[in-house]
């Protein structure tokens, strides 16, 4: 290690390597490590760890290295084997891509370090069964990277239980190393690693960032059509005409318009293909060329992605990156501007830009709380019901058949489902038997997995738990582009965008759920599933915050400024306080400005809703617009602010569209199923404690 660390011509460790490797070597503690981007999280990990392994990793299995994505796994893969180019620390790589030769291999010869994802583990105790305990066996380290991405959850509630079912077979407790950017509640997170001794858990910390961060804030109106004006896309190629960048989007429709529109730009400076597409829908080969060609290309290159790119995939040293219209959260605006400022002495550099008001104040809101170094804390993934069906399916085909009584043992020494009421398992194990899901055999009195259950066991979808949409694949002849959402709604003759290309749809296969395409000169982005996400009571609060000082941003363009301006006016004209919500009424509906979470907003809403409101609708900012209402609207908030308020007020009044849905939840007893739904989506006390410490007022317009 002394050897390759003076190899790689480092003068002094960083911050987290220097408190991280004594913990490691000196301690037997899990250990979560929480610095920004690119300040040698890895390095702080693996390099204790080698040390500690080196004698002994030849013939097992020492470390098990688990990652959100597989192309993270083949960017960390080289990383790693690096760093042990002097040791004799096998390192191998478990996903879809890997050829089963190269499994088997590893199968009858487990050793050194592997890694994978959560749903590879998944399938190596379902597929490979005969084989886990040696498998397993000699771990001692199992490191998580951006763990973040995985407690709040149902994948990580599987990652959780998946370790544990590891840890049945291994010879003692494996250490757990979790590594993140952007992670609060750390209470919560040590009960996630380690609920059994949380003491020994250690949370290494480096605040702060020797980078200093650049930023600046571009809005720009757009018209009634909603199209992004054409002078965005000429100050993005500007911005980026001499830099690497990242350009992210919120949609993945989004990124396809900005790439095609930026090329444009760039041919009329006669360049080549500068700007490359990266989201979930575009082909794999398609994702890890656009990769290889920003790490390698000598020239600026621009990369357009969704989240796709928001973890730590190489893409080389970015300059600058961009975001387009606010992010929904802190934790993922501070993750994106931490791919910037990677090389040595550069800074990191963002550049915001909005097209709409409300991007615009949420994008200030964000922005500002980053600079307040606040994040969203973890909540985790409470009572998590669904995922425990997917897992008792798992361990029954693990365990090939168990009785009653050890099945719920094995339930309750499992670390995510420990604190789960018996009866309820019990319950949810007698409705898998009653629908075949899983199945009693005769006089030995055993459950296997019933036929039912093999029917979802089988299918390629099985493994992970999180819900994706129905996709027709997109192919030039045998070519493979991406997919289209079905819901996309596609016909024969229409031009679409996919990977940053233009395309015309000649034919759909609806058997074999295919599309053929052949090159066009225009196309529109396609439709994807996918709307705003949840925000936190936080960004509401400092958005209302915002639009009631005078505070001045030096940071915007004169745009954001009179914008910002004119969205202030009505609350200063009437002198709103931060602390008042405002139902703005006009002679056909009510804006009910609530600024806050998004939980609170739904819940605002069905109890508004059982007092006799008609609510037509409520957008992503929060605004819940009521039209048809004869009544005094203030009587109905003072009512709802003294009523006791349960659950069932709540319940009676929920659409069927509203309830909380997930891949495995329609497969629970139906008051399960209400009772995820309640503590998923309902929050009555942050509810009453909202009515509670605000103050509303009507103000009327008409």
């Amino acid at each position: 290690m002394q050897k390759k660390i003076w190899d790689m011509k480092w003068d002094k460790l960083t911050p987290i390597q220097n408190r991280t490797i004594p913990v490691i070597i000196e301690t037997n503690k899990d250990v979560i490590l929480s610095s920004a981007t690119a300040s040698g999280k890895t390095e702080a990990a693996f390099l204790p760890i080698i040390s500690l392994i080196e004698d002994n990793s030849a013939k097992q299995l020492k470390v098990l290295y688990i990652s959100p994505l597989k192309a993270l796994i083949n960017n960390q893969f080289e990383r790693i084997e690096r760093l042990c180019e002097y040791s004799s620390i096998p390192i191998h790589k478990w996903h879809g891509d890997v050829s089963q030769s190269q499994k088997n291999k590893f199968v009858k010869n487990p050793s050194g370090i592997l890694q994978i994802t959560p749903e590879s583990v998944e399938s190596l105790f379902i597929n490979r069964t005969e084989h886990i305990n040696n498998l397993f066996k000699g771990i001692e380290f199992i490191v998580i990277d951006e763990i973040h991405s995985f407690i709040n959850s149902e994948r990580g509630v599987q990652l959780r239980s998946l370790l544990s079912r590891i840890e049945r077979y291994t010879e003692q407790r494996p250490r757990i190393v979790g590594l993140s950017a952007t992670i609060d509640n750390f209470e919560l997170v040590k009960e996630w690693v380690n609920y059994k001794d949380t003491d020994n858990v250690e949370i290494i910390e480096a605040v702060g960032s020797e980078k200093e961060l650049q930023y600046y804030l571009m809005h720009f109106e757009t018209g009634e059509d909603r199209k992004l004006p054409v002078e965005l896309f000429e100050d993005m190629r500007e911005v980026s005409r001499e830099d690497k960048s990242i350009i992210f989007c919120n949609r993945r429709g989004q990124v396809e318009e900005t790439t095609v529109f930026l090329n444009r730009l760039a041919e009329k400076d006669n360049v080549g293909e500068t700007y490359y597409a990266h989201h979930s829908s575009i082909d794999k080969k398609e994702r890890e060329y656009v990769e290889k060609t920003m790490v390698e290309s000598k020239t600026p290159k621009s990369v357009v992605a969704t989240s796709s790119l928001e973890l730590g995939i190489d893409i080389g040293d970015v300059d600058i990156v961009m975001q387009l219209d606010s992010t929904f959260t802190v934790s993922s605006l501070k993750q994106r501007l931490g791919r910037s400022g990677r090389k040595k002495g550069a800074d990191q550099m963002l550049q915001l830009y909005t097209t709409e008001e409300d991007s615009l104040l949420q994008s200030i809101a964000v922005m500002e709380l980053v600079l307040e170094k606040w994040i969203e804390p973890a909540t985790g993934y409470p009572f998590p019901y669904d995922i425990l069906f997917h897992q008792l399916i798992s361990i029954c085909q693990e365990m090939n058949g168990s009785t009653l009584e050890e099945l719920l043992m094995n339930i309750k020494g499992n670390h995510i489902f420990h604190n789960m009421q018996r009866e309820k398992v019990e319950q949810i194990i007698l409705h898998m038997l009653e629908n075949n899901h899983l199945e009693k055999i005769k006089g030995r009195n055993e459950l296997i997995v019933g036929i039912e259950g093999e029917r979802i066991l089988r299918s390629k979808e099985f493994y992970a738990v999180f819900m994706s949409p129905e996709v027709y694949t997109v192919l030039e002849g045998v070519k493979n582009i991406g997919t289209l959402d079905k819901t996309g709604l596609s016909e024969v003759g229409d031009h679409i965008i996919l990977a940053g290309r233009l395309w015309k749809i000649n034919t759909i296969d609806f058997k074999k759920n295919k599309i053929y395409v052949t090159k066009a000169v225009n196309g529109k982005p396609p439709l994807y599933l996918g709307g705003p996400s949840d925000i936190h009571n936080r960004i509401g609060e400092k958005m209302i915050e915002i639009l009631c000082s005078n505070q001045q941003f030096d940071y915007f363009n004169d745009t954001a400024k009179y914008t910002l301006q004119d969205m202030r006016k009505p609350y200063h004209d009437y002198s709103v306080k931060p602390n008042e919500r405002i139902l703005w009424k006009t002679k056909h509906e009510i804006i009910f400005d609530t600024y806050t979470g998004s939980k609170n907003t739904r819940n605002l809403t069905w109890a508004l809703r059982s007092l006799g409101v008609n609510i037509k609708e409520r957008d992503g900012l929060g605004r819940i617009l009521i039209n048809g209402f004869n009544g005094e609207i203030a009587e109905v908030i003072r009512q709802a602010q003294e009523k006791q308020w349960a659950i069932e007020d709540l319940l009676r009044v929920t659409h069927e569209h509203e309830m909380f849905v997930s891949k495995f939840y329609t497969y629970l007893p139906r008051d399960i199923q209400v009772e995820l739904h309640v503590i998923s989506t309902i929050n009555l006390k942050g509810m009453e404690e909202y009515l509670a410490t605000h103050s509303f007022r009507v103000i009327d317009l008409e």
